[in-house]
């Protein structure tokens, strides 16, 4: 069976697991989850990194710092996972969905400004399989009407636009560490401050709504509830864990672009199927390697073909303006013919760091059967 991803340790994760045990501390912010720290923000170029257990936690602190109030509006794509719009909405803000660029599924700029209003408080830009958005206009259109840029870069960890990673962009960014992602720790995120008017809030908000973090660096004498938070802190066994993947990001990110060219040299040579697109202005982390079939029919059809023969392809996302959630708490600006589009034929290929060139040679042979039949 060739699952579509396989968790996976690369050197150091046990030895470290093992010495936070030793160390005696393992709730958050002990010695491996500073570690992290110092290491995203050294290699993000950021004002501050602060480890969360959960991409999902990264965008709801993301939600609270901008201090949205019932009603305030968010521009974002419909085509993403659920906790790109759920973090705004637990803050009383409406998410507008506008549709995707045809070429890097990424929202579409162009449209963005005429979806802006009065209520309109900030921009959510997420960078689907790695690749950036278009981040020079969408930040000019921020600067022109006041409004925050947030980074959804769960799939971009190592990823760059225009040589900026991605995460260092906008006013925030988030990230993934769960499992399916390119640099894991089971379940974890961090959340990326570019804005330093946000980094004393974010701790409070991330201990609980208290300033325990400026308590233990000095700053107050005594530690008390002070705002509105919540638990956000991974265990430092997790970022023990992580720790290691990190500094093994660049090797682990090298080899998963091996596996997307090898798909991609295999794939674009039928016309019945839409490659990935990346603009030259993108360097990606091979995320995920996606092609796009002419029908909804044509896609489960190959998913079907493949599963007979256990391998594991999937689709993605059940776009957000078409679920019941959507429809109660979002609105929808314009057409969303491309994001539905998407939604019917895209299947996403098998890609994780374990792999091996027999399994990609298997993947290759019945894809290509069937996409010959």
């Amino acid at each position: 069976m060739i699952a579509f991803n396989k968790p996976f340790m690369i050197e150091n994760e046990l030895k470290y697991i093992q010495d936070a045990i030793r160390r005696g501390a393992l709730c958050g912010d002990g010695f491996y989850t500073k570690q992290c720290h110092k290491l995203l923000e050294s290699k993000i170029g950021c004002k501050k990194v602060l480890l969360t257990h959960s991409c999902t936690a990264a965008l709801e602190m993301a939600a609270i710092l901008l201090d949205l109030q019932a009603g305030d509006e968010v521009i974002m794509p419909s085509y993403t996972f659920v906790s790109t719009a759920n973090a705004f909405v637990l803050c009383g803000a409406v998410p507008v969905f506008v549709d995707i660029r045809e070429d890097t599924l990424n929202i579409d700029e162009n449209l963005i400004e005429s979806a802006i209003t009065q209520k309109t408080k900030a921009i959510v830009c997420v960078h689907y399989a790695g690749v950036a958005c278009e981040m020079d206009k969408i930040l000019e259109i921020a600067k022109r009407h006041n409004l925050f840029v947030v980074e959804d870069a769960a799939q971009g960890v190592g990823s760059f636009y225009k040589g900026r990673p991605l995460g260092s962009i906008g006013d925030l960014g988030c990230f993934s560490f769960h499992e399916t992602k390119n640099i894991i720790s089971g379940e974890g995120g961090a959340l990326v401050i570019n804005n330093e008017r946000f980094i004393e809030r974010a701790e409070i908000i991330r201990e609980k709504g208290t300033n325990r973090t400026q308590f233990f660096r000095g700053e107050v004498d005594k530690y008390t509830w002070v705002d509105i938070g919540s638990s956000f802190l991974p265990s430092d066994m997790v970022a023990a864990f992580l720790y290691s993947q990190l500094e093994n990001m660049d090797k682990i990110n090298a080899k998963r672009l091996d596996i997307w060219n090898q798909y991609n040299d295999f794939f674009r040579v039928f016309k019945s199927v839409k490659t990935p697109y990346i603009p030259a202005e993108c360097k990606h982390n091979a995320h995920m390697y996606y092609v796009l079939f002419e029908s909804l029919q044509q896609r489960s059809d190959f998913i079907e073909f493949m599963k007979q023969n256990e391998i594991f392809p999937v689709f993605h996302y059940v776009p957000l303006h078409s679920s019941p959630a959507g429809q109660k708490f979002g609105r929808v600006y314009g057409e969303m013919k491309v994001t539905d589009k998407v939604s019917s034929t895209l299947v996403r290929m098998p890609l994780y760091f374990g792999i091996t060139q027999e399994e990609m040679y298997r993947v290759f042979e019945i894809a290509g059967q069937y996409i010959k039949s």
